[in-house]
């Protein structure tokens, strides 16, 4: 199926219908947002889930009910999608955690003027991409990838759901207010996953004792939690991800473009990456 019979452009991006009805986009439109909340802001396949395993454990001390026993969607809630309707988020306790994957210039009114705590994790896009090219591939509500090198085309031009990666990022970089924003690449989540725990909490206010740095870190390993069901999307009906085709949660690794991309894609990549991220200081791990 093509964009226009999938697809919803909103803002300027495409946007799943499947998952983010009329309905749902006008609900974050109206969304109130509190100082304490925290919200995990990613670009597509850079380490939402990984975050919504780790930022909940987090918070509650270590202890695993929080993260065994409720599926990540309703855990750590994306506030686009149509869940976020039915949740009675607005009843929640403070602090609530919750999800987006939106441009910082699509946030709601209330975002601006709450400036809850944001952790902005960021992937290198050749990564990004090759995951994207797997999910595409699975998920029923998007557009099939096709072809990788045509694939990649709109990837590098933003015609892929949430638009363009470098303006996803660029546009969180130059957020006004950083001083309520932590930025995190999942590289370096990959190295040091224990100080990445550390980091995250130190950002969160929870003070956490180095054995409970620890726990929390041996049980966001990926292969730790790629065996959570409540994690890895195992339910969700095989109509909507057919993991037969492509696992969700699937290498966990970083580098995994050198056996995607082609040479000749991969010195494509870095030129337009060279072009887009010309004026970025921000020193990424992967650079």
């Amino acid at each position: 199926m093509t964009e226009a019979e999938l697809y919803t452009v909103y803002k300027g991006v495409y946007l799943p219908t499947l998952l983010h009805p009329p309905q749902s986009l006008e609900y974050y439109e109206g969304f109130s947002f509190r100082p304490d909340d925290i919200l995990i802001v990613t670009y597509p396949k850079s380490g939402t889930t990984w975050l919504q395993e780790i930022v909940p454990l987090i918070q509650s001390g270590g202890d695993e009910a929080c993260v065994d026993t409720v599926p990540n969607w309703d855990r750590v809630p994306w506030l686009e999608e149509h869940r976020a309707c039915v949740l009675n988020l607005e009843q929640r306790p403070s602090p609530r955690i919750f999800a987006t994957h939106y441009h910082y210039n699509m946030m709601p009114v209330s975002f601006f003027k709450a400036k809850p705590k944001v952790i902005y994790a960021i992937r290198n896009p050749r990564d990004v991409f090759t995951s994207s090219f797997h999910y595409y591939g699975m998920a029923s509500y998007l557009v099939s990838p096709g072809p990788q090198n045509e694939f990649l085309k709109k990837f590098l031009e933003g015609k892929v759901m949430f638009g363009s990666w470098f303006d996803h990022v660029k546009g969180w970089l130059n957020a006004e207010d950083k001083e309520h924003i932590m930025y995190i690449c999942y590289e370096e989540m990959i190295m040091d996953l224990k100080g990445s725990v550390a980091r995250i909490a130190q950002f969160m206010e929870k003070s956490l004792d180095t054995e409970v740095k620890e726990k929390i870190a041996n049980r966001c390993v990926f292969k730790n939690m790629k065996q959570n069901r409540m994690s890895n999307y195992s339910l969700v009906p095989s109509e909507f991800m057919d993991q037969s085709k492509s696992e969700f949660l699937r290498k966990g690794i970083a580098g995994d473009w050198i056996n995607q991309l082609t040479a000749t894609e991969a010195e494509h990549f870095d030129a337009v990456y060279k072009d887009k991220m010309k004026d970025v200081t921000y020193k990424f791990v992967w650079d």
